[in-house]
């Protein structure tokens, strides 16, 4: 499902608060709940990196953003940002791929749950990472198409630890990623086993 960039390619302002919308590409990492109708939104965009929104009204049945926030989806997003917090408010966000084939298998699914989980972990907020944006994409994109294996695992990790200036070449990528950010998640030993 592709979208009419038009609507969301330009500059707008919100009619109620007069705040101006920005717009970027990204992929919904985590979602929490808020209150009994609001999500709280992390995404890790394409030219702000991880942003934090709130998704007002996301929890009702006819949310105009049912459907679109999901795990692993990229999308357009518009926001307007906030001045005095981290969360800033999700205007519109526009389905661009889902990775649907990733959520027909188990593995491949906890394999972008771990990806995403990395890449929460090493980014930092509203700090721009074009590269990590582009790495994520594309290993979602190959889970969509292709079977969890520990071959992507392994290059996920290289290729985050190249972008993130600590490769060593005594270390493996995943041990220097956990000593540069003092863990790695928790779910890696049992995939790891998994993909054996």
């Amino acid at each position: 499902m592709h979208f009419k960039s038009a609507s969301l390619d330009q500059r707008t302002h919100s009619a109620q608060f007069g705040v101006p919308l920005e717009s970027s590409n990204a992929i919904l990492l985590r979602k929490t709940k808020l209150s009994e109708t609001s999500l709280i939104i992390t995404w890790l965009t394409e030219t702000e990196g991880r942003l934090k929104t709130v998704a007002k009204g996301a929890r009702r049945p006819k949310s105009k953003f049912a459907g679109v926030l999901d795990l692993f989806h990229r999308c357009e997003i518009q926001f307007a940002r906030s001045r005095t917090s981290e969360l800033h408010g999700l205007h519109e966000a526009v389905l661009i791929e889902p990775y649907e084939q990733i959520r027909f298998d188990y593995v491949r699914l906890e394999l972008a749950a771990y990806f995403t989980e990395l890449v929460d972990l090493v980014t930092e907020a509203e700090h721009p990472c074009p590269e990590i944006y582009d790495l994520l994409g594309r290993a979602l994109a190959h889970l969509a198409a292709q079977p969890a294996s520990q071959r992507a695992l392994l290059h996920f990790e290289s290729e985050l630890a190249q972008m993130l200036g600590i490769r060593h070449e005594r270390l493996t990528p995943a041990v220097a990623i956990g000593r540069a950010y003092h863990r790695l998640p928790h779910s890696r030993r049992d995939l790891v086993a998994k993909l054996a």
